[in-house]
């Protein structure tokens, strides 16, 4: 018997320990999409009588197994590991957003290499949460001096996603820009240098938009009543709508839309989610979005009981990421903001996009598996965890230490001690 519960301790033991409910939701989210590729592809490939009609289904399940491969190593990979390789990573990721410069244009583009297989943009979404993670969580309390914090940040920021502007790819900019501010002021920024920060990029990018005629097309377009005169520009946010709200309360069905049989441009990549509305209807929208919600905040549970400012950091940007980008896609779907091309997470065709993303989440579950553990060792010193502090009052870092949650003073700890 003791043999027996040994064996059965060890393979208790050798289980992987992540966060199973974070990978359930994107297992959940992974369905969906795959679900979706295939029933806004396959029908109007038949109709059409094209060869190979599940192709796009086929190649998306190829990349989320692709992807899935990934997950699971990395979910077995030491996160410590990416703070080590934060800057030949980022060296990496800037040296191929130069590169791409350079490659043939694409519908004047210049995005993807290896045959439109692979986007260094939707990789450098990663690799500038590691890096970021990594050094945000290295500065201190220096983060609030501005040659330390506020400068090195921007410039470091503005070359990436200006680089990613030259592409252009204004979106993807916009999400990376935004999620660095975002673990900027989650890492402990001066409030004053934050502020200065959303002015500064809000300007930049309403310089881009005035100066850049097609982006300055759409934010006139999106300003207009599609529904009032329907002209070229405003057709697709017009047809989304559409397909959107055709649905109803449950839907046409899976596979029974309409608007994939060439009314909605690119179904399966940028407007996927207004044909899961026609065809899962009101309640299927709110599923998906109850994924996503929940999804952060796993993301952020996990971050609250890292055992490391890089860990805290990095599992914030890297959920802020997720969400930020699911967001923008819905809320181009939803018109609420102007018209731009970015991947739904995990349901939107696409590979780079689709690895990328569960690459993320194989490092969050990583954190997850290093978690702080609760422990009453002694009733002075508290839990052992770190967690946030916004500190409003006392104007402290904002991500706490696990070394510093201390209840009493040190004196009063040594007293205790000493007794």
């Amino acid at each position: 018997m003791a043999v027996q519960e040994q064996t059965r301790t060890r393979w208790i033991e050798s289980v992987p320990h992540f966060d199973y409910v974070l990978f359930a939701i994107v297992a959940a989210l992974l369905v969906v999409g795959l679900i979706m590729v295939w029933s806004v592809t396959f029908p109007p490939r038949v109709g059409l009588g094209l060869p190979d009609p599940e192709s796009f289904a086929v190649k998306q399940l190829e990349y989320a197994a692709l992807g899935l491969v990934v997950l699971f190593v990395l979910a077995r990979v030491d996160y410590r590991v990416w703070g080590k390789l934060a800057i030949p990573l980022m060296a990496a990721t800037i040296i191929a957003l130069i590169a791409i410069l350079f490659m043939p244009e694409n519908n004047g583009a210049r995005r993807w290499i290896l045959n439109g297989s692979f986007q260094p943009a939707e990789v450098a979404k990663f690799t500038v949460v590691i890096y970021m993670a990594r050094w945000l969580s290295s500065k201190g309390e220096k983060l609030r001096q501005a040659t330390y914090g506020l400068l090195p940040f921007a410039i470091f920021v503005g070359v990436v996603t200006g680089l990613i502007m030259r592409q252009p790819n204004l979106s993807t900019a916009i999400i990376i820009g935004l999620c660095a501010m975002a673990m900027f002021f989650i890492a402990g920024a001066d409030l004053v240098q934050y502020v200065f920060l959303l002015i500064a990029g809000g300007v930049t990018v309403a310089l881009v938009i005035a100066n850049t005629p097609y982006q300055f097309l759409r934010w006139t377009t999106f300003l207009q009543d599609p529904f009032v005169k329907l002209t070229k520009d405003n057709y697709q946010i017009a047809e989304t709508l559409i397909a959107l709200g055709s649905g109803g309360l449950v839907g046409r069905g899976i596979g029974s839309g309409f608007s994939k049989f060439g009314f909605v441009p690119a179904p399966q990549t940028d407007s996927i989610f207004a044909l899961l509305g026609e065809e899962m209807g009101l309640v299927g929208t709110w599923a998906v979005l109850a994924l996503y919600l929940a999804l952060v905040y796993r993301g952020f549970r996990i971050a609250s009981k890292a055992t490391d400012p890089f860990g805290q950091v990095l599992a914030a940007g890297l959920s802020f990421w997720l969400i930020f980008q699911a967001f923008v896609n819905i809320a181009v779907v939803t018109a609420t903001i102007p018209f731009t091309g970015v991947p739904l997470p995990f349901i939107s065709f696409g590979g780079s996009a689709l690895v990328s993303a569960l690459a993320a989440v194989g490092v969050l579950l990583n954190i997850s598996r290093n978690e702080t553990v609760p422990k009453v060792e002694n009733p002075l010193l508290g839990k052992a965890n770190a967690s946030f502090n916004f500190g409003w009052g006392n104007r402290g870092t904002r991500l706490s230490r696990a070394d510093r949650r201390r209840s009493p003073s040190d004196s009063s700890v040594r007293r205790a001690r000493a007794r």
